[in-house]
């Protein structure tokens, strides 16, 4: 894949920054043919938005490879795995994926030549060697296609975006040595949990956008437009902001930010129903309700513990 990456600098005023230099506060990385969650849901963008927390998940998935090449790895035959959570979106429009992915395509190559993203059953396997990639539909062929490298001396590593609620991975999704594998889910425990535990994988917490990442990214969005463009744009964003959880699929738009408010107020309707709620009706037939409404609040954040 193609990409390419462009930047603009942001200063965060939150009395941290006590030496004055302007602080990085959004990565803008372009590719020429978009970007793989796109592809699946037959969308176009160009862009990928990278700020502090993104690229927080893309240093400690790096420590872990580094430490997993270092000649003092010992008998560690593979990194760290690691399962991300955060508020749903994380993985396609926080950009988290799409960050891995290009960050572990470009990992030198002698030491990592396979790399995985797979949403779901549907996966992509990037051959580094060859600079060829390969989409699969069937998740048993996709793992007989990874053992298959592993046996011929490959080393790689998997990005498993979960794409439906409670459809976690296969614990012997990725090679049992010589692969590291990431986890991209909504606090949805079980998109997850056994696939964790089985693998004793790590955690990693990640934040939402806070309003001035999004104010970066409306920014870059509307660069081209004039200051009065610019300024309405951005009280739209914010009043979408006050009403959801900052995820970009949401927010940036008007229809997408309509429909995600009915959805709110349907699960707020459901939830004063009470047990009732379990239950909808369908013509004549009495349905059980599957979803949880818990999950259309969900917002998930990092809290940091102070010592006493």
């Amino acid at each position: 894949m193609d990409v390419q990456g462009s930047w603009r600098n942001f200063q965060k005023d939150d009395g941290a920054q006590q030496s004055g230099a302007a602080r990085l506060r959004l990565m803008v990385l372009t590719s020429d043919r978009g970007w793989l969650y796109l592809w699946e849901e037959d969308e176009s963008t160009r862009d990928c938005y990278v700020n502090c927390e993104v690229d927080r998940v893309w240093q400690i998935v790096k420590g872990d490879v580094t430490e997993w090449f270092s000649p003092d790895a010992g008998d560690r035959l593979s990194p760290q795995q690691r399962v991300l959570i955060g508020t749903p979106g994380i993985g396609k429009s926080m950009a988290a994926g799409s960050y891995l992915l290009y960050q572990l395509l470009h990992c030198d190559v002698e030491k990592l030549q396979v790399v995985v993203h797979c949403f779901g059953e549907t996966a992509y396997v990037f051959d580094k060697t060859t600079k060829t990639v390969t989409k699969y539909g069937d998740e048993g062929v996709c793992i007989m296609a990874l053992r298959n490298l592993r046996e011929r001396g490959m080393k790689g590593y998997i990005i498993y975006d979960v794409a439906r609620k409670g459809t976690p991975p296969d614990t012997g999704f990725a090679p049992p040595t010589g692969w590291g594998m990431i986890v991209v889910s909504s606090p949805e425990v079980s998109n997850y949990d056994e696939w964790a535990k089985q693998l004793k994988a790590r955690r990693i917490i990640v934040n939402c956008p806070d309003e001035t990442d999004v104010k970066a990214m409306c920014a870059w969005m509307k660069r081209d437009e004039t200051p009065e463009k610019k300024a309405g744009y951005w009280r739209m964003v914010k009043r979408h902001m006050s009403l959801l959880v900052p995820i970009p699929r949401h927010i940036f738009d008007a229809d997408e930010c309509g429909k995600r408010t009915q959805d709110v107020e349907r699960a707020l309707e459901w939830i004063n129903i009470g047990d009732r709620g379990k239950y909808f009706t369908q013509g004549e037939r009495k349905m059980a309700f599957r979803g949880s409404v818990s999950q259309t609040f969900e917002d998930c954040s990092r809290k940091r513990t102070w010592p006493i």
